[in-house]
């Protein structure tokens, strides 16, 4: 039996250090799932495991812990910039633009709220940033602080032990103001249904009508060619004449469809079938002539099909769509392209990226040829692409590692292990397709791979923290932390929910969403969504999850630099 008393107790081993992770994350996310009054703390539990089982005594080396905690952070931070890069610049458009604005103000809000703690009491901006952290639930920050406290700290030549013990008091932090920061927003939810009398019907008409109209999507539409300036005339002076985004998919002529290509005369009476932005429909149907039932292209009767096919082929996906000329070789109309859970018509410009989603209108046997130009290999959209994710991280950690000079500031600032991937992430899944670089990772092997580095680093910050965190509550300052976590979780969320309400003129569901993502908080938005009954809340969270991720990074990183 002296193995096991061995195995255990050597706590240098890598047996051991296997062990007492995987047993950490294995609790952790097992209790994170027991929801309490339909309340689950998700994935922070695995914090709190960690906490508990260091309490006890079973620790690891502290060298590995580092690594281990950096390494979870890193790849948490670059799948999600893989995830949210697509739509990154996106929801600064129509209304993501004022929904960021709000996001703004509530880190804005946030940070001085903390400014004012920092100097009514005696609390270290150190450990003010932890429980800012901790507060408003969001992990990445929490990683960046503490790499700003390392390379502080050494660059002032203090100790490891002196560092060891910044670091510690930073964690507990974090744990002690989580789970306020979680009830936090649902309380607020909760308050402001009940103070403002929402009627969540009438909430929902109005939040489906405003998605109505500002609806980006791509339809399509039939219209009958009326407009005797387009008599005669071949199909391409119709894009010409009006300079508008849409695709002529096909044509109905003298009771038979047909494909269009531009050589293709308009005939009086001729019926097109268009796909376009339906905000666009009126406009062309005023151009062109009055709308006809798109029911006449989806008989039977025709041999013209319209298909859903990847782009997985690198021939397809290093060229722009007007290169390709698959109208003039094959006779097939690409359509739509849905790319990162956008739908948007292409033009002769656009360039395809690996994994892109390509409609093509044609006849079967020339689909079948063109599906070979774009690949459609179902083997290859699940094969990972660890060559490029892993290039990326590289040029990631790179950027994160460049000193940043700020006049007035005593210390360069850097973007750090979270920032630095992040960014690289964002900027590779939204531009990477321009430059032949392949960034697709599937949902699932994206999901895999952010639960695995979200999980090591929880786990990490857990069995760093754990020693001290009784101590802490018990003898230190802990109540009085958690006491400041209520306040930098409640005053930026009344304050923008107020503005989002009352100035914003925001739905109660747009609100919700809000409120989740300014905090990065995906157990509100679980929540939020029970309350709800309402997938409307995850679309306001995921326009301003982004900006706010990447903002509350780079604050805690300069409130550790102007204040430490």
């Amino acid at each position: 039996m002296d193995w096991i008393v061995n195995l255990f107790s050597n706590h240098e081993s890598v047996a051991y250090t296997v062990i007492v992770y995987s047993f950490v994350i294995a609790l952790g996310v097992a209790l994170g799932k027991v929801r309490i009054w339909g309340i689950s703390f998700g994935i922070a539990c695995v914090l709190f495991a960690g906490i508990g089982v260091a309490h006890f005594g079973f620790t690891v080396d502290g060298h590995i812990q580092h690594f281990i905690k950096e390494f979870g952070l890193i790849l948490f931070v670059y799948t999600i910039g893989l995830q949210v890069g697509p739509g990154f610049f996106a929801s600064f458009q129509q209304g993501g633009l004022k929904l960021n604005s709000l996001a703004i103000l509530s880190v804005l809000t946030c940070v001085l709220t903390v400014i004012v703690l920092f100097y009514a009491t005696d609390t270290s901006m150190a450990d003010l940033v932890g429980i800012m952290s901790g507060a408003v639930t969001n992990t990445p920050g929490l990683g960046a602080a503490q790499q700003a406290i390392v390379d502080i700290f050494r660059a002032e030549g203090q100790s490891q032990e002196t560092i060891n013990g910044a670091l510690s008091n930073v964690s507990n932090g974090y744990a002690v103001a989580y789970p306020f920061g979680v009830l936090g927003i649902i309380l607020v939810m909760m308050i402001l249904k009940s103070a403002l009398k929402v009627n969540l019907d009438a909430e929902k008409r109005l939040n489906q009508w405003k998605v109505n109209k500002n609806n980006s999507s791509v339809d399509k539409v039939a219209v009958r060619v009326e407009n005797p300036v387009l008599f005669e005339k071949h199909v391409a002076i119709i894009k010409e004449t009006l300079g508008m985004d849409f695709v002529i998919s096909r044509v109905y002529h003298t009771g038979k469809i047909h494909m269009v290509d531009k050589d293709t005369i308009l005939k009086q009476g001729d019926i097109l079938l268009l796909v376009a932005n339906p905000k666009d429909f009126d406009k062309l149907s005023t151009l062109i002539g009055k709308k006809e039932s798109i029911a006449l292209f989806e008989g039977e009767a025709n041999d013209i099909v319209s298909r859903r096919m990847n782009v997985t082929n690198k021939l397809a996906y290093s060229k722009k769509l007007g290169e390709i000329n698959v109208r003039e070789q094959y006779g097939v109309t690409v359509s739509r392209v849905y790319r990162a859970g956008i739908e948007f018509v292409p033009t002769k410009d656009t360039k395809l990226q690996f994994g892109d989603a390509i409609t093509v209108v044609g006849d079967e046997e020339h689909i079948k040829l063109v599906e070979k130009v774009f690949g459609n290999s179902k083997k290859r959209m699940q094969h990972p692409h660890i060559a490029e994710l892993f290039f990326g991280i590289v040029l990631g950690v790179i950027l994160g590692s460049i000193p940043i000079a700020i006049p007035g500031m005593s210390s360069p600032v850097k973007l750090g292990l979270a920032g630095g991937p992040l960014i690289v992430a964002i900027l590779i899944s939204r531009y990477g397709g321009r430059f032949s670089v392949t960034h697709y990772v599937s949902h699932s092997a994206n999901l895999m791979v952010r639960e695995i580095g979200i999980v090591l680093f929880l786990a990490s910050v857990g069995l760093g923290a754990g020693q001290n965190f009784i101590k802490t509550l018990s003898e230190g300052a802990g109540l009085q932390w958690m006491l400041m976590g209520v306040a930098i979780t409640l005053v930026p969320l009344i304050v923008v929910a107020l503005v989002a309400r009352f100035y914003y003129k925001l739905n109660f569901l747009e609100i919700c969403g809000l409120l989740s993502g300014s905090q990065t908080d995906p157990p509100a938005l679980a929540f939020a969504h029970d309350v709800t009954g309402s997938d409307a809340p995850a679309v306001t969270y995921a326009a301003v999850y982004p900006l706010t991720t990447f903002m509350r990074i780079m604050v805690a990183q300069l409130l550790i630099v102007m204040f430490l």
